[in-house]
């Protein structure tokens, strides 16, 4: 509420807050007045999840620690978090020409490294990581839909069961889903399909062949293997990329499984805020 302070890359824009405004709640009414305003609540949130520092090394400008912990932790218990997700998600989907709600998706898992804190930990043999395993429901535009986090010792067919039991509840239109290998399963479809009404198609990958490379003069050419994007399964792995930009995402630091869930939301939610806010009206 004080001076003005120099501006960070992660702080929100005019046009973002005007966005977000009515959907973060406003000061209570009474009692004494507040300290720092939710703009830069939000502005401390957006910081600590891009720059992936701990909470107690927010930098002295910003809100302090207790303060923006408090709210985080307040703002997800009211399930802010999911539901900004979601107003964001649809109006992202109208403002392209399509329907609220999606009606084909993509299901993947990624297994992130964690650190020595307890919780959810598992080892996955075929990473060779130890921390846990992201199981992601996107739509076809890539914007996750659910996300569900679990030990990497967990099958991904046990993952997508929780994912899929609870899109079929949040989204009715959804009646069809894409997924790798790891998904197949005659007895798993079936049971898929009686449970929820979703059916899964199985993407195969594919080699991209050889091409030829540079050579000294008078050699021959080299040919060297490379790989060929997957049919909508490049749409989901991207969304792990971009995941992977928040620093506070390429690694696991948390004790509780439903911290790392609602992480994954924020970070979506604020990047499309981006995009309502750079979106010609």
């Amino acid at each position: 509420m004080g001076e003005p302070r120099a501006r960070y890359l992660t702080d929100l824009s005019d046009a973002e807050w005007e966005i977000l405004r009515p959907l973060v709640p406003a000061v209570k009414p009474g009692g004494r007045s507040a300290r720092h305003t939710r703009r830069e609540i939000v502005n401390a949130l957006a910081y600590w999840l891009r720059a992936g520092c701990a909470w107690r090394l927010l930098p002295h400008d910003l809100p302090t620690c207790q303060t923006t912990y408090h709210y985080w932790w307040q703002f997800q218990r009211d399930g802010l978090w999911e539901g900004l997700l979601t107003e964001l998600r649809e109006g992202e989907r109208l403002r392209l020409g399509r329907d609220p709600t999606p009606g084909a998706g993509i299901m993947d898992s990624q297994s992130v490294r964690a650190t020595e804190r307890g919780g959810l930990l598992g080892y996955d043999g075929g990473k060779k990581a130890n921390g846990i395993k992201r199981h992601l429901l996107v739509d076809t535009l890539g914007t996750v839909l659910l996300a569900c986090v679990r030990p990497p010792n967990v099958d991904d067919r046990n993952g997508a069961e929780v994912l899929l039991c609870q899109a079929a509840d949040n989204f009715p239109r959804l009646k069809h889903i894409w997924a790798h290998q790891g998904y197949r399963g005659a007895d798993f479809h079936a049971w898929i399909r009686q449970a929820s009404g979703i059916t899964v198609q199985i993407v195969r990958r594919r080699d991209g062949g050889f091409r030829r490379t540079w050579a000294k003069a008078g050699a021959p050419f080299p040919e060297v293997p490379y790989f060929a994007v997957v049919q909508r399964r490049w749409v989901v792995e991207r969304r792990f990329a971009w995941l992977g930009r928040c620093r506070r995402l390429s690694k696991d630091y948390e004790y509780l499984r439903g911290n790392s869930e609602n992480f994954i939301c924020l970070a979506i939610a604020m990047l499309l805020l981006r995009r309502h806010a750079r979106a010609p009206r």
